[in-house]
């Protein structure tokens, strides 16, 4: 029977190094601004996308199950870290926006994860980090992962 070796295995491998790093960056918005990782998955989509956004283009960007998205958006709703807009297409739907104090708190965190992330590439030369980038993306598009600000369809809705 053939055995697998988990440390060459590049799906656990992944996974590890992505729980690592994200477990690196939580300490960064945990401590000071009492966000989780869901929490600031939403943040991070909504300020990426600097618009209003589905909850389910949020979960499908992070690869986040809709109800971990869902719990995280109740509570940045009452912190009153974001708010539910209205679709001005649709009426009966709602999108997701952050709040003036969403993103303040946004622009104050991005520099400090930023700096994170620098730390984190430090193991690698400037052209490493832009093959890293490029094998990445090679990726993300052959498992057509969402690699833009905006989903392919604006119809989804919270």
């Amino acid at each position: 029977m053939a055995k697998l070796d988990l440390f060459k295995f590049v799906p656990f491998r992944l996974n590890r190094l992505g729980a690592e790093v994200s477990a690196a960056l939580s300490s960064e918005y945990r401590a000071r601004y009492g966000l989780d990782i869901p929490e600031w998955r939403v943040m991070a989509t909504l300020g990426f996308r600097n618009e209003a956004c589905s909850a389910q283009y949020i979960a499908q960007c992070t690869r986040t199950h809709k109800s971990t998205i869902s719990r995280a958006v109740t509570s940045l709703l009452e912190h009153g870290l974001i708010e539910r807009v209205e679709n001005m297409q649709d009426r009966r739907e709602f999108r997701l926006a952050m709040t003036s104090k969403g993103q303040a708190l946004y622009e104050e965190l991005i520099p400090r994860l930023l700096r994170r992330e620098e730390e984190i590439l430090s193991c690698l030369t400037a052209q490493e980090r832009k093959e890293f980038a490029r094998l990445l993306g090679k990726i993300e598009d052959s498992l057509d992962l969402v690699q833009a600000s905006r989903p392919m369809s604006e119809v989804d809705a919270y």
